[in-house]
């Protein structure tokens, strides 16, 4: 008797679909506006307002967000734009 092999869905994988990143990865500043539904200048603005926010810098001075990163843009998109701080 053959065992049973239960059909293959694609949502099953833990890969992530194409246009998607690993919740790891890390993000462009375009990215997490587009995420955040704010300009990019906000994010810069931010980044020399909260010093902790610190996104990698590559040449030409493209930023790269971390995702503890992206979490505490998050907290700040929150804090700003929900509860009115």
């Amino acid at each position: 008797m053959s065992a049973s092999v239960a059909p293959y869905h694609e949502h099953d994988l833990a890969v992530p679909r194409r246009g998607q990143k690993a919740d790891d990865a890390y993000r462009t500043i375009s990215e997490v506006a587009d995420d955040l539904h704010v300009a990019q200048h906000v994010l810069r603005f931010w980044e020399s307002k909260f010093k902790q926010i610190e996104p990698l810098k590559r040449a030409g001075g493209r930023r790269y967000y971390r995702p503890a990163d992206v979490e505490l843009l998050k907290r700040v998109h929150y804090l700003l734009y929900t509860q009115g701080y």
